[in-house]
């Protein structure tokens, strides 16, 4: 049975939860020129080939996924004994973030979907959106 009330702790989940799903999207910065948008994404230990940007009228999604990078196998002759091949092992303690993710950013006026810009260098993904000059209004008549 679920009571009216809920419980304090609930909102302790909710709070974690909120609190985790944050961590996995990054961080943004928004700027405006009068020709254009420019948006700023940090994306460190990102591949380059796993950013997707698509752009509609007035948004921008910009996607992307961090895959798991195995861990570096001491080589022999550095006091270690050298690592099976293939055998990886386990970190003691890991606070990366791995996995897919999803930014959407919708803009007060149009933008030219056809002449956008990505540069990605040093874990920054700066795009630009060159602002539409004219919006396309569309007039439908009305049949019987």
């Amino acid at each position: 049975m679920r009571t009216l009330h809920p419980s304090p702790f609930d909102l302790f989940d909710r709070l974690e939860q909120q609190l985790q799903t944050a961590e996995r999207v990054p961080a943004a910065e928004i700027h405006e020129t009068e020709d254009s948008y420019t948006i700023a994404l940090e994306l460190p230990g990102v591949d380059r080939g796993s950013i997707d940007v698509k752009a509609t009228d007035r948004s921008l999604i910009i996607s992307a996924e961090r895959r798991c990078q195995p861990p570096a196998i001491p080589e022999a002759g550095n006091g270690e004994a050298p690592a099976a091949e293939g055998r990886r092992r386990a970190p003691l303690l890991s606070e990366f973030r791995y996995g897919t993710w999803s930014r959407s950013f919708r803009f007060p006026g149009g933008i030219q979907r056809d002449a956008l810009e990505a540069h990605y260098r040093d874990g920054l993904l700066t795009v630009t959106a060159p602002k539409a000059q004219s919006l396309t209004t569309v007039s439908v008549k009305v049949a019987d």
